[in-house]
């Protein structure tokens, strides 16, 4: 399997609790499904999922996001095949024209070790390690960051009435157990995510956004993902299509509270967003040239398209060095 170089292994992602003046991060998503609850069907040919691609890069992006199966509520399992049939040609053709960081969204350990053949240098799972019993062996062989996320039950009985006494704190005490397994396994590039949505009512969403300062005792950088999510729809009373203004309000709240990645369908809106609210806060002309610098090379070059080592600089200058590993 391909492993990530030494220089891979140590790039560093903003640790936001401890210091609010680090560039956030904005992840776009990337659905290349039928059936997922926000863009089911417009991106499952490879085609469409690659304009999309550069759509968000261009727009400011700084890593993709890119899933086969949808874990919408009450989502039915796909087969690994299918799961790697929709999503090993589109990470391949983003691969061969742009260097910008790839996440892969799976919980099968297969296909995550397809997709680090393929150019992903992320693997973001939402059953954090339990679903696959070969997906901690895989992460750890490969050398590549993983997302771990929160979620009570599974995509099909998620919101099932889930139940809480204390919703933030039995969060962390997940978390907790999670690393803890994670690193015995050899991973040491973590990331962890609440899991806004999977597995929470109403209230306990609201609760753990409101808290999300809480997560810092883990000492991980945090990624949060709120984006058009069905909660907002609960909130507002909008459909769908329209929750932009919300998914805004939501993830400029968190910003504030210290995540470090925001996992967003509307990059361009969320790029600008964070730029204003940067600029206000007074950390925009720190990294202005960061900024600047990493919006120069949206493709890259016919002489670099397939490196590995260019991919993975791109990474390093992407995330401007915090004080935690990916």
């Amino acid at each position: 399997m391909p492993r990530a170089s030494e220089h891979f292994s140590k790039v560093q992602l903003p640790d936001r609790m401890r210091n609010p003046h680090e560039r956030c991060l904005v992840m776009g998503v990337l659905n290349v499904t039928p059936d997922s609850f926000s863009d089911g069907g417009v991106y499952n040919s490879i085609d469409a999922a690659v304009l999309q691609a550069r759509t968000m890069i261009a727009a400011g992006a700084d890593i993709i996001d890119i899933g086969g199966e949808s874990t919408r509520p009450g989502a039915a399992m796909v087969t690994e095949a299918e799961e790697q049939h929709r999503i090993l040609p589109v990470i391949a053709a983003i691969r061969r024209e742009s260097v910008l960081p790839v996440s892969v969204d799976t919980r099968n350990a297969g296909t995550a070790r397809l997709a680090i053949a393929e150019g992903a240098d992320i693997i973001n799972d939402i059953s954090a390690l339990r679903h696959d019993p070969r997906m901690a062996e895989t992460a750890a062989a490969a050398g590549v960051p993983v997302i771990l996320m929160h979620m009570q039950g599974t995509p099909a009985t998620m919101q099932r009435a889930p139940q809480y006494t204390d919703v933030t704190g039995e969060v962390i005490a997940f978390f907790e157990e999670r690393l803890s397994f994670a690193r015995d396994a050899g991973i040491s590039h973590l990331v962890i995510d609440p899991g806004i949505g999977f597995g929470k009512t109403l209230e306990h969403n609201l609760q753990l956004l409101r808290e999300l300062p809480r997560l810092g005792v883990l000492g991980c950088s945090v990624l949060v993902g709120t984006s058009r999510k069905s909660f907002l729809g609960a909130l507002t009373g909008a459909d769908t299509p329209d929750r932009l203004p919300g998914s805004i309000a939501s993830n400029l709240h968190v910003w504030e509270r210290g995540a470090a990645v925001l996992r967003v369908h509307d990059v361009r809106a969320m790029r600008d967003a964070l730029t204003v609210a940067e600029a206000i806060a007074g950390y925009h002309q720190a990294f202005q040239g960061a900024t600047d610098s990493g919006s120069e090379n949206t493709h890259a070059g016919a002489g670099e398209r397939t490196s590995v080592e260019a991919r993975q600089q791109r990474t390093a200058d992407t995330v401007n060095g915090g004080t935690h590993a990916v």
